[in-house]
């Protein structure tokens, strides 16, 4: 395990992510993530820090409201939020991961668009 950097696209969010060098992230196709791009590294609240930006930042919510989607309120990018399916912890956008640390990203399909089959039991493992 080690600490990746990262941001938004104008960095005044910051944040830190403890994971493996080799990632496996989320590629998911529900109405948000396709299209955003965004590409899931689900975390546990411990291994995320925010290190600077929590001023920027704006949230948005909808559906159930119980994400909460965190985008920096000056270049509209969501480097993190806390999901509906891990509300304890956090999905961090790969795609926002400063160059360097991962060595290799695997990608696996997720459901969103049936999110409750996906999710039988309302929440997904880390």
């Amino acid at each position: 395990m080690i600490w990746h950097k990262g941001g938004c696209h104008c960095g005044k969010v910051r944040f830190e992510v403890q994971a493996p060098a080799e990632i496996e992230v989320g590629d998911c196709n529900c109405s948000m993530c396709s299209r955003t791009g965004y590409l899931h590294l689900m975390v546990q609240k411990e291994r995320f820090r925010l290190v600077s930006g929590e001023d920027a930042l704006t949230n948005y919510q909808f559906n159930t409201r119980t994400a909460k989607h965190y985008f920096c309120s000056h270049c509209g990018i969501k480097s993190f939020y806390v999901p509906r399916s891990h509300p304890d912890g956090f999905s961090v956008n790969a795609r926002c991961i400063d160059e360097g640390t991962v060595t290799r990203m695997t990608h696996r399909k997720i459901d969103g668009k049936n999110w409750e089959k996906h999710y039988p039991e309302g929440r997904g493992e880390y």
